[in-house]
């Protein structure tokens, strides 16, 4: 909390958003408490709605209620101004809201006048290409704020990210039945969303990252960025590639590792795990993520950023309560795998996780194994190694 924003000032926001939710009206709150509101940063609500979500208060209810705490917080959030340079994390991502925000408002003004053409299938083809985006702050962004101690407000956001995708998800399917009129409305629903998403990120998020994250924590963010990819409208000069320097091997890397059954250099077990033909994540006994191969054909996205991460804080909401109960399972020696299987973008995915023990049964930590099985589905007869 910023010197400007002591705690007594913060214990006193939090009652008045308690009190919003029971229904106050919030004009004359804003009134009552002008002067209290003064010197509130992003920061600042970011910490006071992680206070609230660890004193009982529901994300869901957070979220639910969002519209009226920026309705409340509106004139100290106007002044705050982001400045950040092109090739910028938070750049490209502010760039990328305004495309996406113009890409909604295009549509649903074409859909009004009945101009049904090739641009509204370029702009379904950017909304589909904007999951890279989400991707981007799921898997770089919210873990590296996640380590600075800023993790329910990037949990709130992952849940709008879910409920964009659910709308995005029904647009495609009226898109493809010229259903015009349901279309129409959930466009517009999607327009709504978009902006208040893109606001709470611009206005709350973006300035707190901004605020907690290290200069060289922005170049890793960066690299990360990368590696993942951009959408197909992001602006090229922003997204320019920076040289990055080869290494040389580490001493570390040549000599040995050894087992009981056999040795490898750091390079060959390397390189080995990665030529696996299935994706590995391994979870440590405190449910850590602590590694992740990178097989060429990745089926789920990992980044770096998630080392070091809980690895119930990679999930969605919706989700994490199965997530506890395997883990549980696995601790408690009531099973030892746990198995899934589902369609994903064309093909039928394996999904297993397995407990990882010592020699004398003690639980050590999870391992995941994501395999498409698509081909294998298909498999009949027999290939001898003589038909090579």
């Amino acid at each position: 909390m910023s010197e400007i924003f002591g705690k007594n000032k913060k214990e006193l926001i939090k009652e008045i958003i308690k009190r919003i939710h029971q229904g106050e009206d919030i004009k004359k709150l804003k009134e009552e408490f002008k002067e209290s509101l003064k010197g509130l940063t992003p920061k600042a609500i970011a910490e006071i709605e992680e206070e609230l979500i660890r004193e009982g208060m529901g994300r869901e209810e957070i979220q639910s209620f969002c519209a009226l705490h920026l309705a409340l917080f509106e004139e100290e959030l106007e002044k705050e101004e982001i400045l950040t340079e092109a090739g910028h994390p938070i750049h490209i991502l502010m760039t990328e809201h305004k495309f996406l925000l113009i890409n909604a408002k295009e549509f649903y003004e074409a859909l009004l006048e009945n101009k049904i053409n090739e641009k509204l299938e370029e702009i379904i083809h950017h909304f589909k290409d904007s999951e890279s985006h989400y991707l981007r702050e799921e898997n770089v962004l919210f873990p590296y704020l996640e380590k600075h101690g800023i993790t329910q407000p990037p949990a709130i956001m992952w849940m709008e990210h879910d409920k964009i995708r659910s709308i995005k998800k029904e647009i495609y399917q009226l898109w493809e039945k010229r259903e015009l009129n349901p279309l129409k409305e959930k466009v517009k629903e999607l327009f709504e969303m978009l902006n208040s998403h893109f606001y709470k990120e611009n206005k709350i998020l973006f300035p707190t990252a901004l605020q907690v994250i290290r200069k060289e924590e922005w170049q890793e963010i960066r690299k990360e960025f990368d590696e993942i990819g951009y959408c197909c409208f992001t602006p090229q000069e922003i997204i320019k590639k920076e040289e990055i320097k080869e290494e040389k091997k580490k001493i570390s890397e040549i000599l040995p590792i050894n087992f009981e059954t056999g040795s490898f250099s750091l390079e060959e077990l390397e390189a080995l795990l990665n030529t696996l033909p299935f994706d590995i994540t391994f979870v440590d006994k405190d449910d850590i993520v602590r590694y992740f191969n990178q097989s060429k054909e990745r089926i789920f996205l990992r980044t770096k950023a998630v080392l070091g991460r809980k690895v119930q804080q990679c999930h969605p909401q919706k989700s994490i309560h199965i997530v506890e109960r395997i883990l549980s399972d696995f601790k408690s020696k009531k099973r030892d795998i746990a198995e899934f299987w589902i369609s994903y973008q064309g093909k039928l995915v394996h999904i297993r996780y397995f407990a990882v023990r010592d020699k004398k049964g003690e639980y050590l930590g999870c391992m995941e194994v994501t395999q498409d099985i698509t081909e294998i589905k298909k498999i009949e007869g027999e290939k001898r190694i003589y038909d090579y």
